[in-house]
């Protein structure tokens, strides 16, 4: 007879711990998203207490973008280098401290603010990159849709946790409190996975026998270190096609992660609480979606469609359609209305993550990080450019119509372009 000691240790071994990684990682995007998007609700009180103008506003949205930008590549080359436990912890601790520090800046001056918004980005560059490099060791090929799902899925979370939370705590404690708040959560977070994460399987000491043996062929395929082959990645079309397409997708997450609150408050008239719910809706929707997709993707995968038809039927459908709803939400006249076109737009990018996001780990499994952080450098441009881009077309303007038209055309140049180019064969080993 088992006692109730055998019976807990050996669920324990028998619980995959491949799982347990991929939802660590999946929280750090959730924190990394909360962390990111509390601006987006605070700037509405702090545009009224520091008098900033909607370009200001997106100077000071944008600027978070400018340190994201600069450690990309940087962050998947020490992921490859020293490991995707390291980096991504200490890149939580980082961005935390910067999180915390942030209502103190902002008192200070304009300058102090935009600095530490820098190196806030600066720290949350290395989250996906590093994710994408520990996901090459832990996660077998025909997990990674839904594995990248999942990791991805961390972000419109946080940004619904983000979006409901920060209204009310502005309301009733004001805006600085939300920085201390969610900058504690990624300190806690951080203790938690240097104690139960490792970098590979084999350092595990609870892991099954059978898991280990399954993902072995990952952990010796990214056991040493090698030169990265620069050139290769660079002139490669399909390498060419997931950063465009992570360009084009990216400007409309970002566009509508930075402005959706201002765009609910300012042109259908809602409080900050109410905005902040009614923008909570479309990532909502694209975390349920997103989930939906990886799930598809992976079915097709498994039932025999090859993974390049998979990966170009969910780019174009999320592409596509979002550029639909985008066009179309041009003339809504509700608050109801527009949120319904945003659900829309955003539930169908979500399908776009199946599309491009898994197509690093196929096509250059081996450099999956520095990969991911050759793309998200040329996704996080529409970060600066796009979100002040889209502060000056309103203040010139005076509505969103102009802002929308620009995203869904980048959609559709980006689906013809993945459509052209893409592939899920490895091109680069």
């Amino acid at each position: 007879m088992q006692t109730l000691t055998t019976i807990t240790m050996n669920h324990r071994k028998g619980w995959p711990k491949r799982y347990t990684l991929v939802g660590a990682c999946f929280c750090a995007a959730f924190i990394c998203y909360i962390d990111r998007v509390n601006m987006s609700v605070a700037a509405i009180a702090m545009a009224a207490e520091f008098g900033w103008s909607e370009t200001i506003k997106g100077l000071v949205l944008s600027s978070f973008f400018v340190g994201y930008l600069a450690m990309q590549v940087a962050g998947g080359w020490l992921a490859h280098r020293i490991g995707g436990k390291l980096v991504l912890g200490f890149a939580v601790i980082w961005w935390s401290v910067f999180t915390i520090l942030t209502p103190m800046a902002a008192f200070l001056s304009l300058t102090a603010l935009i600095a530490t918004r820098i190196a806030l980005g600066l720290g949350e560059a290395a989250a996906f990159p590093a994710s994408f490099a520990l996901f090459s060791k832990w996660v077998p090929p025909s997990e990674r849709s839904r594995a990248i799902a999942i990791l991805l899925s961390g972000a419109p979370l946080g940004t619904v946790a983000a979006l409901l939370t920060t209204g009310w705590v502005i309301e009733h404690y004001g805006w600085p409190a939300i920085f201390y708040l969610f900058g504690a959560v990624g300190l806690v977070w951080a203790g938690l996975w240097f104690w139960r994460i490792f970098e590979y399987p084999s350092a595990h000491p609870r892991i099954a026998e059978d898991e280990l043996q399954m993902l072995k062929p990952e952990q010796d395929s990214d056991m040493t270190f090698t030169a990265v082959p620069w050139g290769l990645l660079f002139s490669s079309k399909p390498v060419w096609a997931i950063i465009i397409n992570h360009f084009c997708t990216n400007w409309t997450a970002y566009m509508l992660l930075a402005w959706l609150p201002s765009y609910f408050r300012h042109a259908h008239g809602l409080s900050i609480t109410n905005a902040g719910i009614y923008s909570a809706a479309p990532w909502l929707t694209m975390f349920v979606m997103m989930n939906v997709a990886g799930w598809i993707a992976d079915k097709m995968i498994k039932g025999g469609i090859s993974a390049t038809a998979v990966r170009k039927l969910m780019q174009t459908i999320g592409l596509i359609g979002a550029a639909v709803f985008l066009v179309l939400a041009r003339n809504v006249n509700t608050a109801p209305e527009a949120m319904l076109h945003m659900c829309g737009a955003l539930g169908l990018l979500a399908f776009t993550y199946s599309g491009f996001a898994p197509n690093a780990l196929e096509i250059a499994p081996k450099y999956s990080g520095i990969l991911a952080g050759i793309t998200n450098t040329a996704a996080t441009i529409p970060g600066i450019i796009g979100v002040t881009a889209t502060g000056w077309l309103v203040d010139v303007t005076g509505t969103y119509a102009s802002a929308f038209a620009l995203a869904a055309t980048l959609c559709v140049f980006g689906a013809v372009v993945w459509l052209l180019f893409a592939t899920a064969r490895p091109v680069i080993t």
